[in-house]
């Protein structure tokens, strides 16, 4: 998943191990082997998170600390409390960690009070989803944390963990209890599931489920009828557009989890992202209360980006560092928009994509792409992704025909065997299938030194790849 209005990045229930056995029992005097235990536990309006750390540190680092997509601010510090006596919850550098009041090294056992309560993140997936029936779903990767020697090394990690070393960073074992029902793994009702890297959102309430053709659906009973109704539709609809032309997607029978902020005035937003078989969406506003065209052509496309992750994302090709994000979300935009042509003749594609045009010189001036998620500009990801990629679509209809879901299915091909697509990949076969190896010149001016003039960048680009344009007034207008 996305205040964008739309971002998009989740999916349910495939990876980890589940069992309805209770987490094992901690060795002597609080000291265990293997991974960090997390116990998160509701009993009715009290949420608690107890810790077992199998290492004596004086700070453990969250892994997952992204901040409120409104404001910029760590999420953490505000929702949770720690109880503990004498371990405080705090931020420090691009982290939330819990650290002593002494100095000395974190106890081996801690507990923690949450608050949960709708917050959108940003480039990561919400810790909550609130429904407006009491119903929360938790995110599984909240509750990674590892070991660290000092503040000073924890000020230092860099925003993007991956391919970064780091000792004792494996996700904690999570045991789920609700003391009133069983929750929702998985797709299943389990009484006390335990699960490390189980990637997924964990229901607790009593929400209905409804078996739709193609799809699983939660969806929150406060939302508006038409937009329930419509998700349950078009979804397996898109689903069945991809997969025919790039096969069976990775996780089986998706689960939609939708949940409602509420008739919000002066709000139309769509937000949400993917996980291993489950899309998880949340709306609010006053903007999505009525079926008109423009709410209904949004929730359609907001449908296709977040299925589209399923082949290109989360759970088909990925991207190697978060600064890469343009080859996933960017790619899904474009996916959204050809798929939903080829179900609906009269939508609008043109429109969609000169917004894409239009973010992207804005977001684009004067900062280079690559470093957009350190300034919050998650937006630009999705922007220049999109024109990017329509780009390289244009040069492979030109030699071979296709639109973008074709290229993707030569990713597949190409890339396929080890889930990833790198950026040098993605470059080089733009180099191939157009011949002409400086287009990926200004591509990469624009993510790592950014460019003065985006419009005079991308007007190169189109030219030589054949994407049609006008220049009116000094703006890019596709044709």
């Amino acid at each position: 998943m996305r205040p964008v209005p739309v971002l998009a990045a989740l999916m349910l229930l495939t990876a980890g191990c589940a069992a309805a056995e209770p987490a094992p029992a901690p060795a002597a005097q609080g000291v265990i082997t293997g991974p960090v235990r997390a116990s998160v536990l509701r009993d009715g309006d009290r949420w608690t998170v107890d810790y077992q750390f199998n290492d004596s540190a004086p700070v453990w680092v969250f892994q997952r600390s992204a901040l409120l997509r409104v404001g910029r601010q760590p999420w953490r510090p505000q929702w949770w409390s720690v109880e503990t006596p004498g371990v405080v919850l705090e931020r420090q550098g691009r982290y939330d960690v819990l650290r002593t009041t002494d100095g000395g090294p974190v106890p081996r056992e801690v507990r923690i009070v949450m608050h949960p309560r709708a917050g959108d993140l940003e480039a990561d997936y919400d810790p909550a989803l609130i429904f407006t029936d009491g119903t929360v779903a938790l995110y599984s990767g909240q509750f990674d944390v590892m070991p660290m020697p000092s503040l000073e090394a924890v000020r230092a990690l860099p925003l993007d963990l991956n391919g970064v070393d780091l000792p004792n960073s494996d996700p904690a074992e999570v045991r789920w209890k609700d003391a009133a029902r069983p929750v929702l793994f998985k797709g299943e009702r389990v009484d006390a599931p335990v699960a490390a890297k189980a990637d997924t959102y964990v229901l607790f309430g009593e929400a209905s489920i409804r078996q739709n053709p193609g799809v699983t659906t939660v969806i929150d009973p406060g939302l508006p009828h038409w937009l329930g109704e419509e998700l349950g539709r078009f979804t397996p609809q898109v689903m069945s557009v991809y997969e025919r032309r790039l096969g069976e997607s990775r996780g089986g029978l998706p689960t939609l989890m939708v949940s409602w902020t509420g008739p919000t005035e002066h709000v139309s937003s769509m937000g949400g992202s993917v996980l291993p078989g489950l899309i998880s969406m949340n709306f609010e506003g006053e903007g999505v209360l009525d079926p008109d065209a423009a709410a209904l052509s949004r929730a359609r496309w907001f449908i296709g980006h977040e299925s589209a992750h399923f082949w290109l994302g989360s759970n088909g090709l990925k991207y190697q560092f978060a600064r890469e994000a343009w080859i996933t979300e960017g790619g899904a935009d474009l996916m959204a928009v050809r798929a939903i042509q080829s179900i609906d003749p009269t939508y609008d594609a043109r429109a969609e994509l000169q917004r894409e045009v239009d973010d992207c010189v804005r977001l684009a001036a004067g900062k280079p792409i690559a470093t957009a998620g350190e300034r919050g500009d998650n937006r630009a990801y999705y922007a220049c992704g999109a024109v990017w990629s329509m780009a390289y679509e244009a040069a492979r209809k030109a030699r071979r025909g296709g639109d973008f879901i074709d290229v993707v299915a030569d990713f597949q091909r190409a890339y396929g065997e080890d889930g990833m697509l790198t950026r040098e990949e993605w470059l080089s076969g733009l180099t191939r299938i157009a011949r002409d190896p400086s287009l990926r010149l200004g591509i990469e001016q624009m993510l790592d030194q950014g460019v003065a003039d985006p419009t005079a960048t991308l007007g190169r680009l189109f030219d030589r790849t054949g994407v049609a344009y006008q220049l009116v007034g000094g703006k890019i207008v596709l044709s």
